[in-house]
């Protein structure tokens, strides 16, 4: 199982095959695995999706990161900065648990969350089936 100090479940552009997995993902990642969260997921008008706290299923992948990884980058690339106050990120970083397709309990891995006010100010679209890719909406590019 994948504790939330080596492991952070991505759900949008930092997917394997996503615009910024090459970048920011890849170099760290030990293991890439289909995966689940709950939550509600948004597409943004910006080019990326965004998770908030629901009771629906959003598909992603949990990427097991190499020891000592250090997720300043990533966490700069989200807009979050954990020294700030959370209003003023435009993610929070929050270990949440992580169920397998089939519902097994794969710990707790690091997830990028947005908050609702956040989501509505950025005129966020429900996805109900919960999947992102930019295959399906226009996205950001590298």
């Amino acid at each position: 199982m994948a504790e939330a100090m080596d492991a952070v479940f991505v759900y949008g552009t930092l997917k394997p095959g996503e615009a910024y997995y090459e970048r920011y993902c890849q170099p760290h990642a030990t293991a890439a695995i289909p995966a689940q969260v709950q939550g509600r997921l948004y597409r943004l008008p910006q080019g990326y999706p965004a998770l908030a706290p629901g009771k629906s299923w959003v598909q992603g992948i949990l990427l097991t990161l190499a020891n000592g990884t250090d997720l300043s980058a990533i966490d700069a690339f989200e807009g979050y900065d954990p020294a700030q106050s959370p209003h003023q990120n435009e993610y929070q970083r929050l270990a949440w648990p992580i169920l397998s397709l089939t519902d097994q309990c794969l710990g707790q891995a690091w997830v990028y969350v947005m908050a609702d006010s956040r989501v509505a100010r950025y005129g966020g679209i429900l996805i109900p089936q919960g999947y992102w890719s930019r295959t399906l909406w226009p996205s950001i590019r590298p």
